[in-house]
């Protein structure tokens, strides 16, 4: 009964905050030119590919590995690397890690397997599969760019999985929020119950790519990135805190 009623209202929640949510991606689907109907598309791939395991309770089974924990997000900010858990003060609980896509490989170098992996596939999926097979939730998300990527990986996948869309959220694709991998697992870890998320590897000025056209393409997401977890840590009680390589641990927005 008690996990009935916690799957009852971890969704009353994710619909409050869709709705909160929904305006800002239509801005961004406006900024980038994303068709919903493509969006709709490979979520309905996404749907048909997963497991009927994966489809059920979804926020329930991600719950049980975050709440009440600090989350670490790990992001692939140039030249971070895994994040040096072993220097952070002790805490009653272990940290929980999550990985953002392509930082799986970087986690998994170090001999750190996330407890979730939020990926839309186009990182290092094999890095992803491996750590999925040694315990990883994986939640993949589908949006109108990915359908090949889904039709190819998703059914490789061994272990517990999720997903999620760009959408109004059902039973068995959630949506609480954000727009690339990395924002969206903060959304996550937030709208879970964690009691801390720290960002590691997350660098919004930065970034590798050289083509003009890449370059650009990337500094307009980081940017919605950005206001996207600026939004969050401005309404949430959930502290957001920038951990910086030099160790120094600051309120997200603090200084805006």
């Amino acid at each position: 009964m008690a996990r009935l009623i916690n799957q009852w209202l971890l969704s009353r929640r994710q619909a409050v905050e869709y709705a909160e949510w929904a305006p800002e991606y239509t801005r961004i689907r406006a900024a980038f030119g994303f068709p919903f109907d493509r969006e709709v598309r490979s979520a309905q791939t996404l749907r048909r590919l997963l497991p009927p395991s994966a489809r059920v309770d979804p926020l329930g089974r991600i719950g049980q590995r975050l709440h009440g924990r600090d989350a670490i997000v790990v992001g692939l900010a140039p030249g971070a690397g895994p994040p040096p858990i072993w220097r952070l003060p002790p805490r009653p609980k272990t940290p929980v890690l999550l990985a953002a896509d392509g930082a799986t490989a970087s986690c998994m170098g170090a001999g750190l397997v996330p407890a979730i992996i939020v990926t839309d596939l186009d990182g290092p999926v094999p890095s992803e599969i491996s750590a999925n097979s040694r315990g990883a939730l994986a939640v993949v998300h589908a949006h109108g760019d990915n359908i090949e990527a889904l039709e190819r990986w998703v059914p490789q996948f061994p272990g517990e999985l999720a997903g999620s869309w760009a959408g109004p959220p059902t039973p068995d694709l959630i949506d609480v929020g954000g727009f690339t991998d990395g924002d969206r697992a903060v959304y996550l870890a937030e709208h879970v119950g964690a009691e801390r998320i720290l960002l590691w590897g997350f660098d919004f000025d930065r970034i590798e790519e050289v083509a003009p056209r890449e370059r650009e393409h990337k500094i307009k997401k980081l940017a919605f990135a950005r206001g996207a977890l600026h939004a969050l840590a401005a309404r949430s009680s959930v502290p957001i805190v920038l951990w910086s390589r030099d160790g120094s641990l600051d309120r997200f927005g603090a200084h805006r």
